[in-house]
């Protein structure tokens, strides 16, 4: 059984759902009329939520790298 194939299947599902639990409308609400024009630092889960959607996805670059080359 392929481990690296079962942590990169793992992987990319924490990160779909990392991703999903975004605030929604930030992107381009600014070109819709949203508020473009407010700056808010991230807070609380906000916060924990970016870091780990950073983590899972340099996690799932480096064992699809690693994928690759084995």
């Amino acid at each position: 059984m392929d481990y690296i194939a079962i942590i990169q299947i793992v992987l990319s599902i924490i990160l779909i759902g990392a991703i999903l639990l975004q605030q929604r409308g930030t992107g381009l609400s600014g070109a819709f009329g949203g508020e473009g024009g407010v700056y808010s630092t991230r807070r609380g889960f906000d916060k924990i939520l970016l870091a780990s959607t950073v983590v899972s996805a340099v996690l799932f670059f480096g064992v699809s790298v690693a994928r690759l080359l084995l």
